[in-house]
C-alpha cells in the first residue's frame, strides 16, 4: 500500500525528511480497526516528532495523527464499529500513522465521523478536539454545560489548530468569555469568526492589553503556544484559585511557584496519554467523538480547516510540515487521497 514515512530524521528542506513509500497492508487483531484513509491533517506534533536526530530507522516510520476513513476490516474483539462504518480518529502516539493508504487503530479512541461532514473536513478534528476537550473540561474542571457561564478564558494561540476548537467549545458549551491571542490581522480575523469575545497580541505586552479591556485577571489560561515564553504572563494574569493548562512541551524549568501565592493550579494536557498507557478510561475519547460529531451535526460546532494541500504525498506533506513550523498556518491543513 502506498504511505508517506522516513527512515532518516532530517530538516524539513531535504526531499528525504519526507518520502514516498510502498509497505505492507497490516492486518487487525484485537480490537483494532483497519481504516481506508480518505484524508488526513497535519499536527505540530508531526513536525516534533521527525525533527533532526541522529537515528536511523531501520524499517519506515509512518507519522500522522488525525485521520478520517471507512473501517475496511475489524478485530475479532471489536463492539464499536462495522466494515463500512465512516471514522475520524487521532489514533496513537506508539504505533504507525495515519499518513497511509490503510492503518490500524484501536476502537476505544475512534467515533463515527459527522454526518454533515466529508472526509477532508472531518478529518481536520479529532486531535485538537480531543486535546481542547480533555484541556478545558477535564483539566481545568470547567463544565460543558455551561455552569460557570461568565468566567473567562484566555486562549493563547488561538488561530492554531487547538486553539481554532478550543475557542468554539469554550463559547458554545461553557459559556465563557473568551479572550484569543493572535498577532496577525487573518488569524485575528479568524478567531473572531470562530467566536472570540476579545483578541490580544501574545508579541504585545499581554497585561495592558488586558486591563485596557477592563480584564485584568481571568479564571483559566489554555496556552496552546510555547509555554517557554507565555507561563509567566500567563501566572500574572491567572486569577487567585484559577487555572492553567498546556500543551506545549517546554525546554526550560516552568517556574510554577509563580502560581504559590494564587493558589491556581498547573495541568498539562496530553491527549495520547490513554493509548500510550492503555488506561482502564480508554474508552472515554471514544465517547468524546461521538460527542464532537454530535455537536458538529446539530451546528453547535464547525470544522476548522484552515487550508486543503492536495493529495496525500511527500511533496505535499513537506510542505505542511514547513508551515507549521514556520507558523504561517491558520486553522487546520488537510491533505485528501492518495
Amino acid at each position: 500500500m502506498k504511505a508517506v514515512g522516513l527512515y532518516r530524521y532530517l530538516p524539513i528542506s531535504n526531499p528525504e525528511a519526507l518520502i514516498d513509500l510502498d509497505i505492507d497492508k497490516p492486518a487487525p487483531a484485537g480490537r483494532d480497526l483497519l481504516v481506508k484513509v480518505e484524508a488526513i491533517s497535519v499536527n505540530p506534533v508531526d513536525y516534533k516528532v521527525r525533527a533532526p536526530k541522529d537515528t536511523v530507522e531501520k524499517t519506515p516510520r509512518v507519522l500522522g495523527w488525525d485521520a478520517a476513513g471507512t473501517v475496511a476490516a475489524v478485530g475479532p474483539d471489536v463492539t464499536l464499529f462495522k466494515v463500512g462504518d465512516p471514522v475520524f480518529y487521532a489514533g496513537s502516539i506508539t504505533r504507525p500513522g495515519a499518513n497511509s493508504e490503510f492503518h490500524l487503530v484501536d476502537e476505544r479512541i475512534v467515533g463515527h465521523k459527522p454526518a454533515s461532514l466529508d472526509f477532508t473536513h472531518a478529518a481536520a478534528l479529532p486531535l485538537t478536539a480531543i486535546t481542547a476537550w480533555e484541556a478545558l473540561f477535564a483539566r481545568l474542571h470547567v463544565s460543558p454545560q455551561g455552569a460557570d457561564e461568565g468566567r473567562t478564558v484566555l486562549i493563547i494561540g488561538g488561530a492554531g489548530g487547538v486553539g481554532s476548537i478550543g475557542i468554539q467549545l469554550a463559547k458554545q458549551l461553557a459559556k465563557l468569555t473568551v479572550i484569543a491571542t493572535a498577532s496577525r490581522p487573518a488569524s485575528a480575523k479568524w478567531a473572531k469568526e470562530l467566536g472570540a469575545d476579545h483578541i490580544v497580541d501574545h508579541f504585545g505586552d499581554m497585561p495592558a492589553q488586558m486591563k485596557a479591556l477592563g480584564i485584568p485577571q481571568v479564571d483559566y489560561v489554555l496556552m496552546f503556544n510555547d509555554t517557554d515564553q507565555h507561563f509567566p504572563t500567563a501566572a500574572e494574569l491567572v486569577k487567585p484559585q484559577g487555572g492553567i493548562c498546556t500543551i506545549v512541551e517546554n525546554e526550560r524549568p516552568v517556574p510554577v511557584e509563580l502560581l504559590k501565592a494564587k493558589s491556581a493550579a498547573f495541568h498539562w494536557e496530553f491527549m495520547f496519554t490513554r493509548a500510550m498507557f492503555g488506561t482502564p478510561d480508554m474508552i472515554e475519547q471514544h465517547k468524546l467523538l461521538t460527542e464532537v460529531a454530535r455537536l458538529v451535526d446539530a451546528g453547535t460546532l464547525r470544522t476548522t480547516v484552515g487550508e486543503d494541500l492536495g493529495r496525500i504525498n511527500a511533496d505535499n506533506l513537506r510542505r505542511a510540515h514547513q508551515m507549521l513550523e514556520e507558523g504561517r498556518a491558520i486553522g487546520k491543513l488537510v491533505l485528501t487521497g492518495f
